[in-house]
């Protein structure tokens, strides 16, 4: 069987796996409704194969490159119907991912977060404020993060913490400090630290110089960049690299997953540490605020903060990377709430 075919068969053996226990569980009982599934998901199939897409490797840029082939289309695709698709194959990865004990696949949320109009569609009303940390979480939280770092004047460093346990939350850092997406903080190399040439300079020891801003590459749904570290984000992230340097950690990825070799973090790893990382904080995901929203919700929270402090929305866009106006209006939402809920 070429790699073509076995693509194919690929994508047809878990849309029929999927189908097989949608039905049992009852979710589906109309044929008409099951061949409407059928004819988008082969819509889907016969474009991904076409680009030599494999299915456990499709990605969300992979989904919003078709969507966009449709565009122009004479079918061109409605939001609804894209919400509608986007749902099918979330579905069709999952049942995909359990088959094969794999990590679910997160292009379909990954992808979704970048479009409103899509996510909405299906909505009877658009009411889904983003999940974020309340003031006080979010001071326990920078409290947290900060505590392994030396302080000046302090009399010994004593008994040193895990590398991992430094790097886990300088991580956690740059999504509260600097409002990076989980996806862009574990695709950052060493050379995207961008390093205040003042402080480096007036250095007394060998430590590294402090950060200032990172420079974000494009993972093809948000645009390149450079963003700005909070001071205390700054502090964090330095302590990180002097640790780095210390432990001997090699490759050019920021936060590699392993001492030697630079091997990247991987998804379900990366969303570990940090769930760690906050229960350790004490942070509680239950309550107005908090609940759900997984690590966006650090991003979301650095996006209200500037917000409270002056940044005007078209910089803090450029920050954040977001060109949609309807992510700002979410956000003036949130701080119009009375100061207790906000």
């Amino acid at each position: 069987m070429t790699s073509t075919a076995a693509r194919w068969a690929d994508y047809q053996s878990a849309f029929t796996r999927w189908l097989a226990e949608a039905r049992q569980a009852g979710r589906i009982r109309r044929a008409t409704t099951a061949q409407v599934y059928q004819h988008m998901w082969e819509a889907l199939a016969t474009w991904a194969v076409g680009q030599g897409i494999a299915l456990p490797r499709l990605q969300a840029t992979d989904l919003d490159a078709y969507l966009q082939s449709r565009s122009g289309a004479a079918e061109a695709l409605t939001p609804r119907y894209a919400w509608r698709l986007l749902a099918l194959v979330d579905r069709v990865l999952a049942s995909h991912a359990r088959q094969r004990q794999r990590s679910r696949n997160t292009a379909v949320p990954a992808l979704l977060d970048t479009h409103a109009d899509i996510r909405h569609a299906n909505a009877v009303q658009r009411d889904d404020l983003p999940a974020y940390l309340l003031p006080a979480d979010a001071a326990r939280l920078v409290a947290h993060l900060s505590a392994l770092r030396p302080r000046r004047g302090s009399a010994g460093r004593g008994a040193l913490p895990p590398w991992q346990e430094v790097r886990n939350r300088a991580s956690v850092a740059l999504m509260l400090g600097a409002g990076l997406a989980p996806g862009e903080v574990r695709n950052l190399r060493c050379s995207d630290v961008l390093l205040d040439a003042g402080a480096a300079a007036a250095q007394a020891d060998n430590a590294p110089g402090l950060p200032w801003k990172l420079h974000v590459p494009s993972d093809g749904l948000t645009p390149e960049r450079e963003t700005p570290l909070a001071p205390w984000a700054a502090q964090v992230l330095r302590h990180w690299l002097q640790v780095r340097h210390e432990a001997g950690v090699t490759g050019a990825v920021l936060f590699p997953s392993t001492r030697q070799g630079g091997k990247v973090w991987s998804k379900v790893s990366h969303y570990q540490a940090t769930a760690a990382v906050l229960s350790a904080a004490g942070i509680d995901t239950a309550g107005e605020g908090s609940a759900s929203g997984g690590s966006y919700r650090l991003r979301h929270t650095f996006a209200l903060r500037q917000l409270r402090r002056g940044t005007a929305e078209a910089e803090l866009e450029r920050w954040l990377g977001v060109s949609d106006p309807s992510v700002m209006a979410r956000y003036r939402r949130i701080l119009l709430r009375p100061p207790a809920m906000a």
